[in-house]
């Protein structure tokens, strides 16, 4: 296979990213960008005026010589757009969340293995250099054993009117947590109000509970006044925080640990030790062209995406247990 040939569909606010990407990939053709908005249209004609745009995602299928379709489209298009595609024997790249239920979501991963095709989710954090940091230093044991991880994704807007905060911002730190620890949650709990539209959750603390009595913390809100993207991970030796809006220090490590020897004394039982903070060097890259160029390789290779269908699986089992836990008020729900 000489150049990879992909279509883009939905190129609208994250969208027009991964066209950008896509198209200044030098083993990617781009055929065809595929919107349904004509202001959309018009911007990547101007832009890539040697791009094909329509708004007939059927003129995207019917192309024999297009190897893949990248989509970027609202959430609950995902599972028709993806299983028609995966029908054409088409390689899929699709956004997070995969598709709004457990149900589709497995149905894609069947789908995608019975005709032999990638299927690829857009959980960008995997490839991020500063989450390859932390897994690398959980699987090698820098920081012990894990206890517990939390993370903090809040900012004034994007205000959604079509998904809550939850389904909206969860998924990057679901599927980082998930890739940390290395399992799923046994019971999930969460909790969330509807202030500014009915129904639609605004702000969300969500709680994954695993068998070996790991936990993690979610606190997500688009009605916050700090913008913070920030995850925790605590463990028995040190302690590690992934700061996102840092533009350099992304990563720090605490030599902190909290140690409980066998004494008879109960005063002397817990000695806490205070170490330096390291700030390692981390080699940036751009997460998005990290991801994008993994799904070229996988493409042309075979291989399963880091973040596959199985990936996207598992982290809308998790969404799908939060959102009944939301309908019951924060009562804890066991995946199944």
């Amino acid at each position: 296979m000489s150049q990879v040939q992909i279509a883009c569909v939905g190129a609208g606010y994250w969208g027009k990213n991964l066209v950008r990407v896509f198209h200044d990939l030098p083993d990617v053709h781009l055929r065809q960008v595929c919107d349904a908005s004509p202001e959309i249209r018009s911007a990547i004609q101007s832009q890539y005026p040697e791009v094909p745009v329509t708004a007939n995602y059927d003129e995207v299928l019917d192309d024999e010589a297009l190897d893949a379709v990248v989509l970027a489209v609202p959430a609950a298009e995902h599972y028709e757009l993806a299983r028609r595609a995966l029908e054409r024997g088409k390689h899929v790249y699709v956004e997070k969340p995969m598709t709004l239920d457990a149900a589709t979501s497995a149905h894609l991963v069947e789908l995608a293995a019975e005709r032999d095709r990638v299927l690829m989710v857009g959980h960008l954090l995997k490839y991020h250099p500063a989450v390859h940091m932390l897994h690398d230093l959980v699987g090698e044991g820098a920081l012990g054993d894990l206890y517990y991880l939390y993370s903090q994704r809040v900012n004034l807007g994007i205000v959604r009117s079509d998904e809550n905060a939850l389904w909206s911002l969860a998924p990057h730190d679901i599927s980082v947590i998930l890739y940390l620890l290395g399992q799923e949650p046994d019971a999930v709990s969460a909790r969330g109000e509807c202030y500014l539209q009915p129904d639609i959750e605004d702000v969300v603390f969500a709680n994954l509970h695993f068998a070996d009595g790991k936990m993690a913390q979610m606190q997500l809100s688009w009605l916050d006044p700090h913008r913070i993207r920030r995850l925790t991970v605590v463990g028995s030796r040190k302690m590690a925080v992934f700061d996102d809006v840092e533009s350099t220090e992304k990563v720090r490590i605490y030599d902190k640990s909290a140690e409980r020897p066998q004494y008879d004394s109960y005063g002397d039982s817990i000695a806490l030790r205070f170490g330096d903070v390291v700030i390692p060097r981390l080699q940036m890259a751009e997460p998005l062209k990290l991801e994008c160029q993994h799904f070229v390789e996988c493409v042309r290779t075979g291989q399963a995406p880091r973040s596959d269908g199985h990936d996207g699986l598992r982290v809308v089992r998790v969404l799908e247990a939060a959102q009944e836990s939301l309908r019951q008020a924060g009562a804890p729900v066991p995946l199944r």
